[in-house]
């Protein structure tokens, strides 16, 4: 049986990233997820796009474990922006699919995205740092199409400064988005738009934009 709870965050198998509530609704017992074995046309026309996106120079992709008790199917991926031997940003996406609807969500599917870059050490004391931010998300998706509902997150930033034995580490400074958003997918709303707007996102927090005219770069980096 479904049982509504609140599941205040997801837990990736690789690294830990929490979400926004909103992301809460119907959970899934191990024998439900476990009866669910034949993948639904349309969750299959959904995944082939996604097998057949092309990423940017720069950009590498794999698939990680995903989630098992959020929805009956799911699919998840890691990605990291670097340049030369440096990490610029990274990032994790997971696609939830349920053919019956969640309330929550109010549609069959749900994106949950995490993406993470280090930044200047003065970029962490802007108070504009998070408003950008989330404008990134927010521009990046309407740039490419990505028709959506219920687009939810934070943005975290931080600084860390070592002590004892770690003393004479370097300082860091970083941000974080986490958000989660109900995608309008089908025939002439493909899934691919989401996807380039999240590749967006990483170029964008790494400092390595792929800038469509009218859009703003506000450098979060030294390169």
């Amino acid at each position: 049986m479904r049982a509504i709870i609140s599941a205040h965050h997801i837990r990736f198998p690789k690294q830990a990233a929490r979400v926004p509530h909103q992301t809460h609704g119907v959970t899934y017992s191990q024998d439900v997820v476990a009866s669910v074995n034949i993948t639904p046309l349309e969750f299959s026309r959904v995944l082939s796009e996604l097998h057949a996106m092309r990423w940017r120079s720069g950009l590498v992709v794999e698939e990680i474990g995903s989630p098992q008790r959020i929805a009956p199917h799911s699919i998840a991926i890691s990605a990291e922006l670097t340049q030369g031997d440096d990490e610029l940003a990274s990032g994790r996406l997971i696609l939830l699919h349920d053919p019956a609807g969640n309330d929550a969500w109010e549609g069959t599917y749900r994106i949950v995205s995490y993406a993470r870059a280090d930044v200047d050490l003065d970029m962490v004391a802007d108070p504009l740092l998070p408003d950008v931010a989330w404008s990134w998300m927010n521009d990046a998706l309407e740039t490419h199409g990505a028709s959506n509902r219920h687009l939810a997150g934070t943005v975290t930033a931080s600084y860390g400064k070592a002590y004892g034995d770690m003393e004479g580490t370097e300082d860091r400074a970083e941000v974080e988005l986490r958000s989660s958003w109900t995608p309008t997918l089908g025939r002439n709303d493909p899934l691919v738009g989401h996807l380039r707007a999240w590749q967006d996102l990483l170029g964008l927090i790494g400092g390595s934009p792929v800038l469509p005219d009218g859009m703003l770069h506000f450098p979060g980096r030294s390169l």
